[in-house]
């Protein structure tokens, strides 16, 4: 199972990156992140194309599940969530994990 975790700059990405151990698993974030880093550039919420983009993206990777840390992102996200379900994505609001 492919997972993209968002906000990857942040401890949470890791903590929840440590608990998927089966996982293979992908770091994105949409802010500036050093190259060392090596985590997927994503699409900054606040574009009128951000869903699909997003989508573009977790096809293009084929990620199977994202686990949304940002609140940005899960309210946009998540009112398209019956369209990523169509793709077999899962959206899972981690806001409050």
């Amino acid at each position: 199972m492919k997972v993209l975790i968002t906000a990857a700059t942040s401890a949470r990405a890791y903590q929840l990156k440590a608990g998927l151990d089966d996982a293979d698993v992908i770091l994105g974030d949409y802010n500036e992140v050093p190259a060392f880093m090596k985590m997927l550039t994503l699409p900054n919420p606040a574009s009128d194309t951000y869903t699909h983009e997003m989508l573009t993206l977790c096809l293009d990777n084929k990620v199977e599940t994202v686990y949304l840390l940002s609140r940005a992102e899960a309210d946009v996200l998540l009112k398209s969530s019956q369209l990523f379900y169509e793709y077999n994505i899962d959206l899972i609001d981690a806001t409050n994990l």
